[in-house]
């Protein structure tokens, strides 16, 4: 197999690539959120990773390459309220929320095509792994890095930063985050501005809340937990 170089985001070197498990490679790259038509900036991610993914290929290696759908938990916080980004455009177009999402699946599975992307060995779904994100999320509260707050889960990152490095990927100090995290309105049950929710209270109505075991809530998004950073992770496999 030829040796690859690529550039560690933790050492910020370039280093001979050697995988976990020799002959084998574990690729995972966050994928779109579906709730609306994707533009050639949301293509330029995929088309570069297709790239990595052929080479991988044409170099020998047996390749893992997962792509996840974003179908349910990406909000954007309009002060205490937690506004789903999905619902809400399912509202716009009369829709129910997995019809938008199926939708516009279909809309970016289409534009791949179109660009010769390879499909991806596996293709989970955010609503397909809730009982995972519940899991994960008891162990951050039992080991002591997240709280709950009025039906909200917040990830406490000053707690977190004391014992691990924090941000070690983006190389991003917790001093600067305290200076550039934006202040949102009516935030105050956080401890601190830069925690972020890993499970958020539910507005009423919200059409595709999850119920217990954590309560009536939306997800959060996990990849938020290694620093606020967007990376991508080689695993094994």
């Amino acid at each position: 197999m030829s040796a690859i170089r690529v550039h560690n985001s933790y050492t910020r070197q370039k280093e001979v690539f050697v995988p976990m498990t020799p002959g084998h490679v574990g690729m995972y790259v966050c994928g779109p959120t579906v709730n609306g038509e994707s533009h050639l900036g949301h293509a330029r991610p995929f088309i570069t990773f297709d790239c990595i993914f052929r080479y991988l290929l044409h170099s020998g290696y047996k390749v893992r390459y997962v792509r996840n759908i974003t179908d349910a938990g990406h909000f954007e916080e309009e002060g205490r309220a937690a506004e789903d980004k999905i619902a809400k455009k399912a509202v716009l177009e009369k829709l129910e929320p997995m019809e938008l999402v199926q939708k516009y699946s279909n809309l970016f599975h289409w534009a791949m095509r179109r660009f010769n992307n390879l499909e991806p060995s596996i293709e989970p779904t955010a609503t397909g792994h809730i009982l995972e994100q519940i899991e994960m999320i008891r162990e951050i509260m039992k080991e002591g890095y997240a709280y709950e707050v009025n039906g909200s889960v917040y990830f406490d990152v000053k707690k977190y930063a004391a014992s691990h490095a924090y941000g070690k990927l983006s190389g991003r100090i917790l001093d600067d985050l305290l200076e550039t995290t934006r202040v949102l309105e009516n935030q105050d049950e956080k401890k601190n501005r830069q925690d972020f929710a890993l499970w958020k209270s539910a507005p009423p109505r919200t059409p595709h809340a999850m119920e217990k075991p954590l309560g009536r809530r939306i997800p959060g998004l996990a990849y938020r937990m290694l620093g606020n950073e967007r990376q991508i992770s080689w695993i094994p496999v």
